[in-house]
C-alpha cells in the first residue's frame, strides 16, 4: 500500500508538451495504486496549453474511472504581478481544484519583491488550491510571507517532484526552506510529480526526502484520500463524492 495515494499535478497531451492520455495516466495510476489522480492541464497562457472549451468540459469525465478517484484541475499560470490568472473566474469555479504557478514563458521573472507581490495577491483568489513549484530559483520569492499567507488562505504549498529531479535546477535549498517553513507555520504541503509522461506519475522519492530531512508532521501532508478530498469539500467542492 502506498504511502502516499494521491497525486494531483499531472499533464496529458492536452497540455501541448506532455505526452500521454488521460486514460494513459489513470491505467498507471491503476497500476501504482494511486486512489486520487487530479489532472492539472495548463491553462490558455502556456504555449500549446489547453483552451477555456477543454477545461469547461472536464465535467464529462465520470468521477471514478478503474477504481480511480478523477479530480479535473487546472495549472494556471500567473501572468501579472497584480496576481491575475489566465483562467477566467467562471472556470476556476467550475473545476475540482487550481494549482497555480510561475512559469518563464508566461510572465518574466521579476524582482523578490515583484514576484512575492504577484503571489500573495493571486492567493488572495478564492479558487486557488496549491502554489506549484514555488521553490523555482527563476523566481525568487519571500518564502516567509508566501508560506504565512498560503497558512492565512489554507492553500496548500506543492513540493515538487519534477523540480528536485532536475527540471528547475537549484530548486533544492528553496524547496527545504519552504518545508521548513511549512513545519513552522504548520502550513498545508501536497507532493506532486509535474508529470508529463505516465510512467512518472506519483514519483515523489525526491520530495520524500525533504520530508525526512525537515521531519515534516504526517498531518501536514496532504497526499491522502481522506485529507484531500475533506479539504476540498471543505472549499465547496466535489458535492458528487
Amino acid at each position: 500500500m502506498r504511502k502516499y495515494p494521491v497525486d494531483l499535478h499531472t499533464h496529458t497531451i492536452i497540455s501541448g508538451h506532455a505526452y500521454s492520455t488521460l486514460l494513459e495516466n489513470i491505467e498507471a495510476c491503476e497500476e501504482k495504486g494511486i486512489e486520487v489522480y487530479g489532472v492539472s492541464d495548463h491553462a490558455p497562457a502556456m504555449p500549446g496549453g489547453a483552451p477555456l472549451f477543454y477545461f469547461g468540459n472536464l465535467k464529462v469525465i465520470p468521477r471514478i474511472i478503474k477504481g480511480v478517484t478523477v479530480l479535473k484541475g487546472a495549472e494556471g499560470n500567473i501572468i501579472d504581478y497584480n496576481g491575475n490568472i489566465d483562467l477566467p473566474t467562471r472556470v476556476q469555479k467550475s473545476i475540482d481544484y487550481m494549482i497555480i504557478s510561475f512559469h518563464d514563458v508566461c510572465i518574466s521573472p521579476g524582482t523578490i519583491e515583484e514576484n512575492t507581490t504577484a503571489v500573495i495577491k493571486a492567493m488572495d483568489n478564492p479558487y486557488v488550491t496549491i502554489l506549484g513549484h514555488c521553490g523555482n530559483p527563476v523566481f525568487p520569492l519571500n518564502y516567509e510571507e508566501v508560506v504565512k499567507k498560503a497558512k492565512e488562505k489554507d492553500i496548500i504549498i506543492e513540493i515538487n517532484n519534477s523540480s528536485l529531479g532536475g527540471s528547475r535546477v537549484g530548486s533544492l535549498n528553496n524547496c527545504t526552506k519552504v518545508a521548513e517553513l511549512c513545519k513552522k507555520y504548520e502550513t498545508k504541503i501536497i507532493l506532486g510529480s509535474d508529470s508529463h509522461f505516465c510512467t512518472t506519475i506519483g514519483e515523489f522519492e525526491k520530495c520524500e526526502e525533504i520530508l525526512k530531512e525537515v521531519l515534516i508532521p504526517e498531518e501536514l501532508i496532504m497526499n491522502t484520500y481522506d485529507k484531500i478530498i475533506n479539504h476540498l469539500k471543505n472549499k465547496g467542492k466535489l458535492h458528487d463524492l
